[in-house]
């Protein structure tokens, strides 16, 4: 029997990098990630390469069944260079994780986009829908737009044996969220990586493209769109220290920049201290306080100062891959200082 693998990574478009897919058609593909063959493309079509020397590799790193498709699979993949190095497009090469110490949970914000209207389903063609409020977990037609998305897309991940763990509508007409959890890094960001996928591909069939712009509906009284990111390590699960938390706090104060640079393009219109934001170039920490740069969860604190963080600054636009880099690296400077 044949097998559709689809090859799926990430191109060299700056600041914000956008998805690329190809298909290979194998015979008696058994579905495991050392069956899937080092592959390779046109790296001068995907701002990647130079026409006289475009060949690009791709290395898969992550499989999983594709249920959109008849006998198919989904396979995330880094870019090499054509010796084998990688590309500096490549943020999962970045990350110092490989004894997969770190657990990530990434809370994907975004906005269903009505091709038709080029607005969000539920907003009008003039105007705007009534304020924010009523759409946050919603049900009825009134209030949530764009369901039968969404739910076909949840289906779509747990089929796929993505560890997604959950979904809501959000604050705004048309924007929801979903959430991946993993406990290593990179395998957190092969799979929200791959949720975004199925929802792109999802959104084809309801005229919906998927608007990951942190911002959208510009300078008004909506809110933006994030991807808080949630990390632990060993130390963080275990050491039941309130230091061990104020360390690592106080070492994302003394490198904004590093985090803010791959938190996602057009941050600084999301992050303006208002909408439960505080403000792109302050920094701050506290307890169940979700207008800080880092939210130190009500939990962690009352089960004895174990647990995790959350980063709230992180856009929706994000490579997750870049944010678990910086945040890892930030993390392991702060508890050895």
């Amino acid at each position: 029997m044949k097998s559709k693998l689809e090859y799926i990574w990430l191109d060299g478009y700056s600041p914000t990098q956008s998805l690329r897919s190809k298909t290979q058609v194998r015979k008696d593909f058994g579905g495991t990630l050392e069956e899937c063959p080092q592959w390779s493309f046109d790296g001068s079509s995907t701002e990647q390469a130079e026409g006289g020397d475009s060949d690009c590799l791709l290395e898969p790193v992550f499989v999983c069944p594709d249920p959109d498709r008849k006998n198919a699979y989904l396979v995330m993949c880094e870019v090499l260079n054509a010796d084998g190095t990688p590309h500096p497009s490549n943020g999962r090469a970045t990350i110092d994780d490989d004894d997969d110490d770190f657990w990530f949970g990434f809370e994907q914000e975004y906005f269903l986009w009505d091709m038709d209207t080029n607005l969000p389903p539920g907003f009008p063609h003039n105007g705007y829908p009534p304020p924010q409020g009523p759409y946050y977990c919603s049900v009825g037609a009134k209030n949530a737009y764009g369901r039968d998305c969404v739910e076909e897309h949840m289906d779509l991940c747990l089929e796929a044996g993505l560890n997604l763990e959950g979904i809501n509508a959000e604050v705004a007409a048309g924007q929801w969220e979903f959430q991946v959890f993993a406990k290593s890094a990179k395998r957190a960001g092969d799979e929200t990586w791959i949720a975004r996928y199925l929802l792109e591909r999802t959104g084809e069939r309801y005229g919906y493209s998927i608007n990951w712009h942190p911002k959208p509906l510009g300078d008004t009284d909506w809110n933006g769109s994030g991807m808080h990111a949630n990390f632990s390590n060993g130390a963080m699960r275990e050491s039941g220290k309130e230091e061990t938390f104020t360390k690592i706090c106080e070492a994302f104060g003394r490198n904004i920049e590093r985090h803010i640079s791959v938190y996602g393009e057009a941050n600084d219109q999301r992050l303006t201290g208002k909408h439960e934001t505080q403000s792109i170039d302050m920094f701050s920490y506290g307890v169940s306080d979700r207008g800080a740069s880092i939210r130190i969860p009500i939990t962690t604190m009352t089960d004895g100062w174990v647990g995790r963080l959350e980063d709230r600054r992180t856009a929706s636009n994000a490579d997750p891959y870049k944010v678990a880099a910086a945040i890892v690296k930030t993390t392991k400077e702060g508890l050895a200082s």
